[in-house]
Order: C-alpha cells, then sequence, then structure tokens
C-alpha cells in the first residue's frame, strides 16, 4: 500500500482527477491546459514550476526561509480556492438584522447554496475586498482583465426568508470621504453638482465593478414573480403573511411613571447599550422584538409600550422607488411584482422609476425619456424583457436597515452566497471573557 500511495502515477491519477472534476465544475475548458502542468509536475519533471526552491538542495533540504515561503504561498493559494469557490467568512458590523443576528457575530457564508460567481475583477490582492490594507482610498484590484457576470452550479436556488450576502447594489459610485452611504442619496439630499464639486466633504467620485462593492447581510422577503407588500409593518407575499421569524424588531416608545428602567434589567432583556434611546425621564424608544417589548411592558414602572409605525397613506420620499405616483412608506409598501427573468412587462412614464435603474444600470442598455416617449438603446419602445431575476431583501431590524426599501431590487449577479452558521459572537458591551456569546458559538442561521 505504501508502494502504491509513493506513486508518482497514483499521485498523478489522483490530482489529475480531482483538477477534472474542478475543470467540469467551472465549465472552462480552456483550464484543461492545467492538466499537462500536472503531468510535468508528477511525470516528466521538465520544467521547474517551484522556482522558489533550489531544484536540488544539498541534503535534500529546503532552508527555513524556502520553508516559510513554500507554506506561506501554498496557504495564500488554499485559502483564496475555499473563499472563491466553498466557504467565506464574514462579521456583523451593524444591527440591521437583529435579532437575529447581533453586531459582533463572526459567521460562515456559504458559496456552493447558489454556486460560486466568479470574480468580475480576477487580479487582486488576496484577502481584502476593495480596498488595500492601511489604506481608505486605494484600490486592492486592477481592471485590466474584466470578465462578464457567471455563476456556476450550485445546491439550490435562493428561497424565500433565506438569509443571504450581496453586493451593495446602489455601491457602483462611491463618495470616498462617505463610503458608508450611498452616493445615490447623497446626490438626492445635495445635489450631485455639490456632491461632484466639494471634494472636502466628499472626496473623489469612484466607480466599484459588482464583485468589489460593499457586502450586505438581509433576509430575502420576495423572490422573482413574488407579489411583494407591507402593511403595518407586516411584509406580506403572495397575500400570505411572512412566516413568523423570532428576530424580527421594530422600534417601539416605552412610558414609564417617571422612573428610569434598571439597566441591568434591559442586559438580562437583551437591549444593547446603542440600542436605548432616551427621550425624557419617563420615556424611551428602543428597537425589540415582540417577546422582548411583552416582557417591558411587565414591569412595575411601564405604563404604556407602543410600536412606532408609520400611517399608511403617509409618503415618504427616500424610500424606493422616490416617486409621488406611489404614496409608500417603510410600513406600509407596494403592492409590487419582483421582476423575473424572461417576464415582458409594459413600461409608462408612471412605472418608469421602479424599472428604471434595472434597465439602464444593471441590464447595461441606454434608457433614454424623449417627452411622452421612452427610448431603450435609440428605438421608442413600451415594454421590457428582463434579462436576469431580481431579489428582494430586508434586515430583520425593520425600522433601522438600509434594504430595498431604500433602494430597490437586488440583481442576481449581485448575490454572493447564503449565511450559514455563526463560529464566533463577541458583544462589544462586555469585557474580557464575558465578550463571548457562547450561546450563539455555531449557531446555525435560520
Amino acid at each position: 500500500m505504501r508502494q502504491i500511495l509513493t506513486n508518482k502515477w497514483f499521485k498523478f491519477g489522483i490530482v489529475a482527477f480531482i483538477y477534472l472534476l474542478w475543470v467540469f465544475w467551472l465549465q472552462n475548458f480552456w483550464w484543461l491546459i492545467g492538466v499537462g502542468i500536472i503531468f510535468d509536475i508528477y511525470i516528466t519533471q521538465k520544467v521547474h514550476w517551484a522556482f522558489w526552491k533550489k531544484k536540488n538542495p544539498p541534503n535534500g533540504k529546503q532552508t527555513k526561509v524556502v520553508e516559510w515561503v513554500d507554506a506561506i504561498i501554498f496557504a495564500v493559494i488554499a485559502a483564496s480556492f475555499i473563499r472563491l469557490f466553498f466557504i467565506e467568512a464574514y462579521t456583523i458590523p451593524t444591527s440591521s438584522m437583529e435579532k437575529s443576528l447581533l453586531v459582533g457575530d463572526y459567521l460562515f457564508v456559504s458559496k456552493t447554496s447558489y454556486g460560486p460567481k466568479l470574480p468580475n475583477t480576477p487580479i487582486s490582492f488576496p484577502f481584502v475586498h476593495h480596498t488595500m490594507p492601511l489604506s481608505t482610498t486605494k484600490k486592492s484590484y486592477v481592471e485590466w482583465i474584466k470578465r462578464p457576470y457567471k455563476r456556476i452550479g450550485g445546491f439550490g436556488d435562493i428561497k424565500n426568508d433565506d438569509v443571504v450576502v450581496f453586493n451593495f447594489p446602489e455601491g457602483d459610485t462611491v463618495a470616498l470621504h462617505q463610503q458608508t452611504s450611498s452616493y445615490y442619496q447623497l446626490v438626492r439630499y445635495a445635489g450631485r453638482k455639490k456632491v461632484w464639486a466639494d471634494k472636502r466633504t466628499y472626496g473623489d467620485i469612484i466607480y466599484r465593478p459588482v464583485d468589489k462593492r460593499e457586502n450586505y447581510i438581509k433576509r430575502c422577503i420576495a423572490i422573482p414573480g413574488d407579489v411583494l407588500e407591507i402593511k403595518g409593518g407586516q411584509a406580506y407575499v403572495n397575500g400570505k403573511a411572512q412566516k413568523v421569524i423570532g428576530g424580527i424588531q421594530y422600534d417601539y416608545t416605552v412610558t414609564t411613571n417617571g422612573t428610569a428602567i434598571n439597566p441591568r434589567t434591559l442586559d438580562k432583556i437583551g437591549i444593547a447599550l446603542d440600542d436605548r434611546h432616551p427621550f425624557n425621564s419617563a420615556r424611551y424608544q428602543y428597537p425589540m422584538t415582540d417577546e422582548q417589548a411583552a416582557k417591558i411592558k411587565k414591569l412595575a414602572n411601564v405604563i404604556s409600550v407602543t410600536k412606532e409605525l408609520t400611517p399608511a397613506g403617509q409618503w415618504d420620499p427616500n424610500v424606493f422607488p422616490f416617486s409621488g405616483d406611489y404614496k409608500w412608506n417603510i410600513d406600509n409598501y407596494g403592492p409590487l411584482e419582483i421582476p423575473k427573468k424572461g417576464e415582458t412587462v409594459q413600461l409608462t412614464l408612471s412605472n418608469l422609476p421602479i424599472y428604471q435603474r434595472i434597465i439602464d444600470v444593471y441590464e447595461e442598455n441606454d434608457l433614454k425619456v424623449n417627452g411622452n416617449k421612452i427610448l431603450i438603446n435609440g428605438k421608442e419602445t413600451t415594454s421590457y424583457t428582463f434579462k436576469m431575476d431580481y431579489y428582494w431583501m430586508m434586515g430583520d431590524n425593520r425600522h433601522n436597515s438600509a434594504d430595498s426599501r431604500y433602494w430597490g431590487f437586488v440583481p442576481e449577479d449581485h448575490v454572493v452566497g447564503k449565511a450559514v452558521f455563526v463560529w464566533l459572537s463577541l458583544d462589544k458591551d462586555k469585557k474580557f471573557l464575558d465578550k463571548i456569546r457562547w450561546n450563539r458559538m455555531f449557531q446555525s442561521i435560520k
């Protein structure tokens, strides 16, 4: 058995077989050239591929420096391969998914659940996203080679209520001094002329390819072809209420008899320090789940607990599609059908704000309006057929989440993967070992 395992032909056969499986999964048969390289490495050995090593070192041993270099190169290649095709680690920096996911959660995201998305910019610095380490502006990637969207086979499709990581749809354009804000929101608030001219406030305006836009994590409320509606804060899909998810929370106003609520009580209930917003000594606002609200209501000094909901018909101009023809707000929204690949929609000047970004940006057409005419690629049209599937993503922290209600649909080419489990969770409000939330370790994400 030992002779078999150390035989060069056996090693070549195993490595070549695994490599061929990867090529067929990738569906890019140019990579078959690699079989020749593997053959030379294990059989003919004509080329010295590991150029950083001595080919015939004294006593058959490499120096310690070379061994370290060898180990680092292997680790970088192996880790990059795993991150690209199988699983990647992420952290939760904001409260938009509380209480399902908490600030300080470290989680793994499966690339194989929906199929790995191949990079649009394959040449980049390893283990960073869009910016070089120790810099806030220097790009970590080059665009000498750009690739179109391609996703290889996965285990399934996105389903309703999956927790999904995706590239921020409005992240194509970024103001470098305000990278956490949507460029398009900045333009709506301040005007395009000011955003581009005021370098001191906004910095340079740059473009980012799809795979280098910020990573967001939200719950997929509606999938292609679904009809979404939100009434009184409750999401409905195809006329049915969204399934009960224990982590969903809303803003509540709590009124007491004038005495403060004990901070230790708030700790036990699970309200983070950053979520405690007192109006005065008798009124407070907390984002809470229904279960937490019920516990607060039972306290002796609490008079009332009221869920803060925006009334129906009260238009919020900051919500998508930013048109007075749609008097929607974050608590009363829709009905809205989610675009589906191959589906054709009739276009009017009234509904164009819903589909404008899809047609013009995501699916790269030249969209113009000339009077009462809608022109796509120079031709007048009254309909449009979608080239991609789209999704509707919302945070479980319904009143504190920048999600599809503010920027619309998520295209399929922006989807990164499915959040599968939390492997570590740290509470920034605690110290030392108390920081570790042991009950969340290796908890699956639902």
